[in-house]
């Protein structure tokens, strides 16, 4: 600490990297049965955990990802992998938002990996990611989809926390999706934000003053009624946003002022998407309310 008390004078001379560094690791793999879904492989370490919430003799429905350190630093690696086989359905979720913390120099790098094989069933929900004032965050995700499976992924940021005051006025973001369909690249896409573009996040070209932004897809059957369904949905959320169709993916983009407006959004499309999508993991993870 500096005599101020303020951790600047500190940042110049140490480094995230000479600070001792969380880094873990998170993987199932899942496979269909005559009683459900069962997990055939999990791995994990700290401070990554999952969990399998359900009633006694009730086939597995729901992952719930934990991280035991409360909240991720700069220099901090994460790594989580999701494979769903042939008749698996699950829907994978955290037990909190995450929360990125102000860094020195190093960014927390947070790799996700998907895979969802023929007549499986994946959905990725977890909580928003909240990235404090001087966070700095890379996050990878990579999806490999096959033809027949189907697959409604999902991540959100949220800059800062709106009811204690925050402001995020600099830092680093940047937030990639790769998604292959049969090992064929179909969509990529980032969201990147430096030190130097915080100042003009106002813009309308920009956020236009939106703190709360995501991004989901949907890949499955019935694409173009889907697409059509998804968009008479948006239309009626209280937030901004709109649905496309990419490379054989539904893209929805949200943003919103304030985080509640984008998580009632949110679900409010999963209640209603969910019912068109019939049977399976795609609706509101029970987390999202406890």
């Amino acid at each position: 600490m500096s005599p101020s008390g303020s951790p600047e004078g500190h940042a110049g001379s140490v480094s995230d990297k000479e600070l001792q560094r969380a880094g873990g690791t998170g993987r199932i793999v899942l496979s269909g049965s005559e009683t459900g879904t069962r997990v055939m492989d999990i791995f994990q370490r700290a401070p990554l955990r999952i969990m399998f919430p359900r009633t006694a003799g009730a086939a597995v429905e729901e992952a719930v990802l934990i991280n035991t350190a409360g909240g991720i630093a700069g220099g901090d690696r994460l790594q989580f992998d999701v494979t769903a086989r042939p008749n698996a359905s699950i829907a994978v979720t955290s037990q909190a938002a995450e929360k990125i913390y102000r860094a020195l120099n190093e960014p927390a790098r947070i790799a996700t990996l998907l895979k969802v094989c023929e007549a499986a069933k994946l959905a990725w929900l977890p909580q928003e990611t909240i990235v404090f004032n001087r966070g700095r965050l890379s996050r990878e995700m990579e999806i490999d989809v096959s033809s027949g499976a189907e697959l409604l992924a999902l991540e959100w940021l949220v800059l800062g926390r709106a009811a204690l005051g925050e402001e995020v006025v600099g830092g680093h973001i940047s937030d990639s999706w790769r998604v292959k369909k049969d090992g064929r690249l179909v969509w990529a896409d980032t969201f990147r934000a430096a030190d130097e573009t915080f100042p003009h996040l106002h813009r309308k070209a920009l956020l236009s003053n939106c703190k709360a932004v995501a991004t989901l897809i949907y890949f499955g059957p019935h694409l173009d009624a889907r697409l059509e369904f998804l968009r008479d949905i948006v239309a009626s959320l209280e937030c901004h946003c709109a649905a496309t169709s990419v490379g054989g993916l539904i893209i929805v983009r949200f943003a919103a002022k304030v985080s509640s407006d984008l998580r009632r959004a949110l679900q409010s499309m999963l209640q209603q998407f969910s019912g068109e999508l019939g049977s399976g993991p795609f609706r509101v993870p029970k987390m999202w309310s406890c």
